[in-house]
């Protein structure tokens, strides 16, 4: 059944990123914007085409990604959120779905975007959480960490953390939060940005990783800044251990509460 009133919905999505391809649609490789859209389509009993709030790389997961899509089906709210996961493999799962005014948009409309990278610091490595963690065997020094890290918050140009693929037009972001901490054998990067570029948490982990091993000296994050050369900063981390976790919208929208936001970036 179908009406000429055209809807947009927004959706959360969940997802495992280590059998994909990362999010973007590509030819003869698995994608989960693909398989989102497929799920989506054979409910609509129209082709769908989604927009999200962030693209992920090949590996990177996700608890807090938007999505949004415009339809003329007619159909119960379960059926964009139960129906369309009855057709989604379980490595990606719809999570809420919401009603949105035309002027939403899942990229545009976001006001920040909040990651975690976890890393498993311990010198025996874990059986169970191979791709969903990065594992650094040698001891991170945390407190070195965190202090050459907030370096990093405000605005700056993000020339040295920024992949040589990156199709930004400007370098510049603004970094509103960044904690490092350890739990356990836990070491856990928070960070939050208006957006990010093309590697760029990536980038920025790596080489905090090279300043917990002692391999960088004191202030060598202020030096990256100034030198905006991506051949003097760390390497890029593993995807695996990084995850989408948040994303921000107006208040006005009324996009249902994260609880990853909750528990995460208090």
């Amino acid at each position: 059944m179908a009406s000429n009133n055209i809807k947009k919905f927004a959706l959360g999505v969940e997802y495992d990123g280590s059998l994909y391809h990362g999010w973007q649609r590509q030819k003869n490789v698995p994608s989960i914007q693909e398989e989102i859209e497929r799920a989506l389509s054979m409910i609509a009993n129209h082709k769908i085409n989604i927009i999200c709030a962030g693209r992920t790389d090949a590996g990177v997961h996700s608890v807090g990604q938007v999505i949004h899509f415009n339809t003329t089906a007619v159909r119960k709210k379960s059926s964009w959120s139960i129906g369309v996961n009855s057709y989604l493999s379980k490595n990606i799962s719809i999570v809420w779905v919401k009603e949105v005014p035309e002027n939403f948009h899942a990229r545009y409309s976001a006001i920040t975007r909040s990651y975690r990278y976890i890393i498993y610091n311990c010198s025996l490595r874990s059986a169970i959480f191979q791709t969903k963690l990065n594992h650094i065997y040698k001891e991170l020094n945390v407190k070195k960490m965190y202090s050459e890290s907030q370096f990093l918050l405000g605005e700056h140009d993000f020339t040295s953390f920024r992949a040589l693929g990156c199709q930004s037009y400007s370098p510049y972001r603004k970094i509103t939060k960044l904690n490092v901490f350890r739990f356990d054998n836990w070491v856990v990067i928070d960070i939050t940005a208006n957006s990010f570029l093309y590697h760029m948490v990536r980038n920025i982990v790596g080489s905090l990783i090279e300043i917990g091993i002692s391999k960088k000296k004191e202030y060598w994050i202020q030096e990256l800044l100034k030198k905006k050369d991506r051949n003097y900063a760390g390497a890029t981390a593993p995807a695996k251990g990084l995850y989408l976790v948040y994303v921000e919208y107006p208040l006005h929208f009324n996009l249902p509460k994260s609880v990853y936001k909750t528990m995460f970036f208090k």
